[in-house]
């Protein structure tokens, strides 16, 4: 914050028509500037009058030694003021500070102008501890110490009358006049200080709130999906966030800024549009096919912006990316996601149908002999059972969003549950090469029978789509963890997913086959999540030499139960 803040609350301390916050007031770099000032230039008045005093004593016999003897303490003074000084300004009264600095000015120029019996004019040295104290005092120290300089200047008119009896006239006339324009002076060096002192609060407060402003877009920036460069006008990147490092790759994140865009082939085509955007001097929007590390090109929406510039050639071009890829991934989610909504309404009306073709279907396949027809009530039988598969995949997306927690009193033993139930889905799907690797110690779950059977059956459904035909191709394994957690993992030796199909793997209708539903690993989410479980993906391989696989795997919630198998 401001280290010089002014305000109109309560508690504040006054100096000079304005208010200081208690605790604030002292640490105004501008006020500390001016009092260095004003003490160096103490000092220096002081050396000059010493140097007078002494040229004065030593070129005349006649002249006394007590006024070189008041400007050597005077001297004396201001410099152990000027190293020692421990005050800090506004001077809001007549105190230590004041007494220490203008008080002993106003007494040594007083008693030098008393003692004078040359020429010399000790008048205009009143200013300095005038200008002091209005510049680093309230109106009143500044007033007050302007009054006693005229009153110490007509005293010095009145003792001359008295001792000389002179053109006495003439002196009380100019300490009338000097004394005048002390206060003029006074009072525009007031006025001025705290112009100084407002310009200043402002211009710190500003840069406070400059620099709040700076954090709050970094981290504005920072938590952006889009990817966003900040380019300037020779083509160098002064800022980028990690949704950019994503998009671009290829060492990034790692790169120290600034550095140029062309660093890389791969962004020759950003650097361009970078370039034509502040040539043409507006945003452009353009799609473009940025080289990966690894894999194909992605395709990338590019748009610029221009900052304002003062000058020719100040600007700065803020470039965002955004993947297409993710793009249309999210929209073609979200439009799926409606028509889910609308799909489970239509499901209902579709069962009771549906349920009449398959009954029909299966009555008339006991009448019919010829091969052909009754392929064909194969097929009807076949693409019902399909169809009714998923609209029960719906009307359980339906009930998952309504019933989002379950009361966990049914456990299962983890380890026999497993082992019945892989062997009930390899004698259906009559699929050989799956090991088992159960080591779960006679764990139990709390998780509902029906829906482990459910999650595991569509987990090795998935597998046996993609793995392959040899001994150990799909695996399930059970442990657990020292901190009590269960685990449950499905690996099989599939092809790797491709990065964008593992961001929305587990997301309503959404599959990389044009024949699946795309609700399976989501129904799989939510019945885990309503058991406090969780389910993830990962690309391993089982043993250090191993080829890898695809891997899901379950972390249940702890139990505190187990059953001796």
């Amino acid at each position: 914050m401001s280290p010089l803040l002014w305000s109109r609350g309560e508690g504040a301390t006054d100096w000079g028509g304005l208010e200081l916050r208690p605790g604030l007031d002292g640490r105004s770099s501008a006020l500390r500037r001016l009092l260095r000032g004003f003490m160096t230039a103490r000092c220096f008045v002081a050396v000059v009058l010493v140097v007078l005093q002494a040229l004065t004593w030593g070129m005349g016999s006649t002249a006394p030694m007590l006024p070189l003897v008041i400007a050597t303490l005077y001297m004396v003074a201001t410099v152990l003021g000027w190293r020692y000084g421990q005050f800090s300004p506004p001077f809001r009264g007549f105190g230590a500070a004041w007494l220490s600095t203008v008080a002993v000015d106003l007494a040594a120029f007083t008693v030098l102008q008393l003692l004078q019996q040359t020429n010399i004019n000790y008048t205009p040295l009143f200013a300095l501890p005038v200008l002091m104290a209005a510049v680093l005092g309230s109106v009143s120290v500044g007033l007050g110490t302007t009054a006693a300089a005229t009153l110490l200047l007509l005293f010095d008119a009145g003792w001359h009358w008295f001792n000389t009896g002179g053109d006495s006239p003439t002196r009380f006339v100019q300490a009338a006049l000097t004394g005048t324009g002390l206060f003029v002076v006074a009072l525009l060096a007031h006025e001025l200080a705290l112009r100084l002192a407002r310009e200043e609060s402002i211009a710190l407060h500003n840069r406070s709130t400059a620099h709040l402003h700076a954090l709050v877009n970094d981290l504005v920036i920072e938590a952006l999906s889009e990817g966003v460069l900040v380019i300037d006008a020779r083509g160098r990147v002064h800022a980028a966030n990690p949704a950019a490092d994503e998009i671009l790759g290829d060492g990034l994140a790692h790169l120290a800024t600034p550095f140029p865009l062309e660093m890389r082939p791969a962004w020759h085509v950003l650097a361009a549009l970078a370039r034509e955007t502040f040539a043409l001097g507006r945003g452009l929007s353009q799609e473009v096919p940025v080289a990966q590390p690894q894999g194909s090109a992605r395709e990338v929406r590019v748009r610029t912006r221009l900052t304002p510039a003062a000058a020719p050639g100040e600007g700065l071009c803020v470039m965002f990316l955004q993947d297409l890829r993710e793009l249309e991934a999210r929209i073609r989610t979200e439009k799926l996601a409606a028509m889910g909504r609308m799909s489970a309404a239509v499901a209902h009306e579709i069962r009771n149908p549906l349920a009449a073709i398959t009954q029909a279907s299966d009555l008339l396949a006991e009448d019919l002999q010829e091969p052909g027809q009754r392929r064909l009530t194969e097929m009807v039988q076949h693409n019902a059972q399909r169809l009714a598969r998923i609209v029960d995949d719906v009307l359980d997306v339906a009930r998952a969003r309504q019933q989002r927690a379950l009361p966990l009193a049914e456990q299962v033993a983890l380890d026999s549950s497993v082992r019945s139930l892989a062997e009930e889905w390899v004698r259906q799907s009559r699929r050989q090469g799956v090991l088992l690797q159960l080591d779960a110690k006679g764990a139990v779950v709390p998780f509902d029978g029906e829906h482990l059977r459910r999650i595991l059956v569509n987990l090795l459904d998935n597998a046996a789509r993609y793995a392959g035909e040899r001994e150990g191709a799909i695996q399930i394994a059970t442990r657990v963890e020292d901190k009590g957690r269960a685990f449950l993992q499905v690996w099989s030796d599939g092809a790797p997913l491709e990065a964008a199909v593992r961001l929305h793997l587990f997301e309503p209708f959404f599959s990389s086959e044009s024949r699946s539903s795309g609700l399976g690993l989501f129904i799989c989410r939510e019945l885990c999540e309503r058991h406090g479980a969780s389910i993830g993906y990962e690309r391993r391989a089982l043993a250090a030499n191993g080829p890898e696989g695809n891997e899901f795997y379950i972390c249940f919630a702890r139990n505190s139960g187990a059953l001796t198998q």
